[in-house]
């Protein structure tokens, strides 16, 4: 046993400017740094394991990121064991005994850097896990863009900061010249700015989204596109308008693809000469095929009623509430429903009023 203890150098013994203390020192700090990269590794994808079975994509992201977590962690402990320290007898030469504090906070910095933005890959997977229809449109992908680039923003912005600090920068004077030139900056780009911010607007709060009909001031058309600058309707008349942002942070939006319903009323105008009893046998028939429609919806504010006597037509006026969301789809329900009316009024013996035939008396 003496032997042994023996053969244990001395922890004052010095070798190349170290003693034997402080190089265990700085292996178990090493070890501390390993310890804290492998476990952080391990323990995040455990906590996203529902995004880990969507994707393969995910767990990569979560194991990378896990692994610069780790090391920043591990840097973290190591740079407080070592203020714990700072006046304990451990011997290292004097360049070093100053270098390794501002080396382990500059990779503390960096990983974190490298971390957050290795992190950012998971907004995607994120906002997809909460999406109820499971499909992100063009405006969910714009959404998260926009929040992938404000998060790389930040991450830049104060990384450079602590990286600036960590290499001995004076920050008074960084954040004072970072301050005239963002001002200047902000100054010279206040309308990208502005329409970064109506996009914003936009996408938080969504009063449209991509393949809304809308109008807004004096422009109308389908939204195809919305940056982070300028939105983009597609007309009538198949032109393109070009929509700053900014705008539609003070300009009123009409979103037709908001509609709860769709409000039709079509008015039939039928012979003048017409058997009164077969005109209102068409009324009950029109009134039924609103009713049995599957498309139709508040039957109960849905009529069917002659609504004029002129001199040469009978008025039919129709009340029809389409629950239906695409133009598409109610042109096809219309064209079904005015095809039955036309049955409807066969079978009845009725003809629609022609304004090219005078009656005579």
């Amino acid at each position: 046993m003496n032997g042994i203890i023996e053969f244990v150098p001395s922890w004052e013994k010095e070798v190349l400017g170290f003693n034997y203390g402080t190089l265990w020192f700085l292996f178990v700090l090493l070890l501390i740094i390993m310890i804290s990269r492998s476990l952080v590794s391990t323990i995040i994808p455990k906590f996203f394991k529902k995004l880990i079975q969507k994707s393969h994509l995910v767990k990569e992201i979560l194991e990378n990121s896990g692994k610069a977590l780790g090391l920043a962690l591990g840097c973290g402990i190591s740079l407080s064991i070592i203020d714990d320290f700072s006046a304990s007898s451990i011997v290292m030469p004097e360049a070093l005994n100053s270098w390794i504090p501002s080396i382990l906070q500059l990779l503390l910095v960096v990983t974190l850097v490298i971390s957050g933005y290795r992190m950012i890959g998971l907004v995607n997977a994120l906002y997809a896990s909460f999406d109820k229809d499971g499909e992100l449109d063009g405006t969910e992908k714009t959404l998260i863009t926009a929040m992938e680039s404000i998060l790389r923003f930040i991450i830049t912005l104060f990384g450079a900061i602590f990286i600036a600090d960590a290499l001995g920068f004076d920050l008074n004077t960084l954040i004072a010249g970072l301050g005239i030139t963002g001002l200047a900056l902000a100054l010279a780009a206040k309308d990208t700015i502005s329409n970064v911010f109506g996009a914003t607007v936009v996408l938080l709060d969504r009063p449209f989204k991509v393949g809304d009909w809308v109008t807004i001031g004096a422009v109308e058309g389908e939204v195809v596109e919305i940056g982070l600058r300028t939105t983009l309707l597609r007309t009538s008349m198949d032109t393109v308008v070009t929509m700053p942002n900014a705008n539609l942070t003070n300009t009123p939006v009409e979103n037709w693809g908001r509609r709860r319903f769709r409000r039709w009323q079509p008015v039939f105008k039928l012979d003048i000469n017409s058997n009164p009893e077969h005109v209102e046998d068409f009324c009950d028939g029109v009134l039924s095929l609103i009713e049995n429609n599957e498309h139709t919806t508040k039957t109960d504010a849905s009529f069917s009623k002659v609504s004029t006597l002129g001199p040469d037509a009978i008025d039919v006026g129709c009340n029809i509430y389409w629950d239906i969301s695409s133009g598409k789809i109610e042109r096809e329900a219309r064209n079904e429903f005015l095809i039955e009316v036309m049955k409807l009024a066969k079978n009845l013996q009725l003809s629609f009023h022609d304004g090219r035939v005078r009656h005579t008396r």
